[in-house]
């Protein structure tokens, strides 16, 4: 079966996103989703005790397959976990998503979207290798990593004019 390229958006995309939304759990939650990779259920059940600013960790417990796993915080969301735990639903959420990308990007996104993003911005941004972002995202098969890889014709381009 043919595999169509996933959508995603990039880091200045991001930008506009989060400069656009105005109520600060949701801009936190959509950064969350970016440059954390976390899943809106990780998003909406993410409390105070799991975050350690001290050794900049987000421990977040049970994720999809019952998994438990430690990610780095990064220095873009670094502030705004204060205003964790969000109090907001999974469906209330991707509701905002879809009306701040549509009114912003001129179409609404998936929140799934942005930890497809985040993926392939480590990727291809911060140049991670695929073990690192598999890690991170909790995968246990690097083929499921794979899916969210994302190559952008920009990127082959500047790699082939390197």
């Amino acid at each position: 079966m043919p595999r169509k390229i996933p959508e995603v958006i990039i880091q200045e995309d991001m930008f506009k996103i989060l400069k656009a939304t105005k109520n600060e759990k949701h801009k936190i939650a959509f950064a969350l989703g970016f440059y954390e990779c976390m899943r809106v259920s990780e998003i909406v059940n993410l409390l105070p005790e799991n975050i350690d600013k001290g050794q900049k960790i987000i421990r977040i417990k049970q994720a999809k397959g019952g998994k438990d796993r430690n990610i780095p915080i990064a220095p873009e969301v670094f502030r705004g976990l204060k205003h964790i735990p969000i109090g907001i639903g999974i469906r209330a959420l991707q509701i905002a998503f879809n009306n701040i990308t549509n009114k912003v990007l001129g179409s609404k996104k998936n929140f799934h979207l942005l930890r497809h993003s985040g993926a392939s911005y480590y990727l291809n941004k911060k140049k991670w290798d695929l073990r690192s972002v598999q890690v991170f995202l909790g995968h246990s098969k690097i083929s499921t990593t794979e899916i969210y890889t994302h190559v952008s014709p920009e990127n082959l381009v500047e790699r082939m004019w390197e």
